[in-house]
């Protein structure tokens, strides 16, 4: 079982350097250039199955690779696959909405010592959340090629358990857009073979968090 795990393209609220939860932002010119740049690089790649964050930048994202490689199968959205619920903050500039400055500092710098966000999640929970959505697919015992469309902080979480040093919960920035993680499970062994990979030029990655 190989699964290709692709965060979505960019979003105007990217740009902006919003926190961006559940509020379905659509994918911008940019973000859908870059999905689709990524469905060609990933051509000779015959995905069998597909599954994606039901909101509409991940999905949209999920869609177009399966265009550009020519694979006619749908898109099966779960629930688990959403980004982390940032509750009442949705859409805003850290330390602007309900969470202080300093919380806000947390969740970007030291996220497992963040309490989490009013009326959302914390870390913890985003790691329960998606990697049973992992742990369940890899259990399953299935074989072939799975293509899964999701999050930057869900990436994140879902592979927390694959990482070397799991404290390390950002492993230095936020994964780019429609940056690809590939797991591959033999015998119901899972580990990571591909991390953080982009198949558009360098410069164009940008982690709007970093500073």
């Amino acid at each position: 079982m190989l699964i290709y795990l692709v965060r979505h393209g960019e979003t105007d609220a990217n740009v902006r350097g919003l926190l961006q939860g559940w509020t379905d932002e659509p994918l911008n010119e940019n973000g859908i250039r870059l999905a689709e740049i990524t469905g060609r690089a990933l051509n000779g790649v015959k995905f069998d199955c597909c599954y994606s964050s039901p909101l509409s930048r991940a999905r949209k994202t999920a869609e177009i690779i399966l265009k550009e490689t020519g694979c006619d199968i749908p898109v099966q959205c779960d629930e688990r696959l959403k980004e982390i619920n940032i509750g009442y903050d949705d859409s805003k500039l850290a330390g602007e909405g309900i969470l202080s400055a300093e919380e806000a500092g947390k969740f970007l710098h030291d996220p497992w010592n963040f309490i989490g966000f009013p009326g959302g999640e914390n870390i913890s929970q985003v790691c329960e959340r998606t990697q049973s959505f992992l742990k369940e697919l890899i259990s399953s015992g299935r074989e072939g090629t799975y293509l899964v469309g999701t999050h930057g902080c869900a990436v994140r979480a879902m592979l927390n358990f694959l990482y070397h040093n799991p404290e390390d919960f950002w492993r230095g920035h936020l994964p780019y857009n429609c940056c690809v993680n590939i797991v591959e499970a033999d015998g119901g062994t899972p580990r990571l073979v591909a991390e953080d990979r982009i198949y558009y030029p360098a410069e164009l990655a940008v982690d709007h968090f970093s500073s």
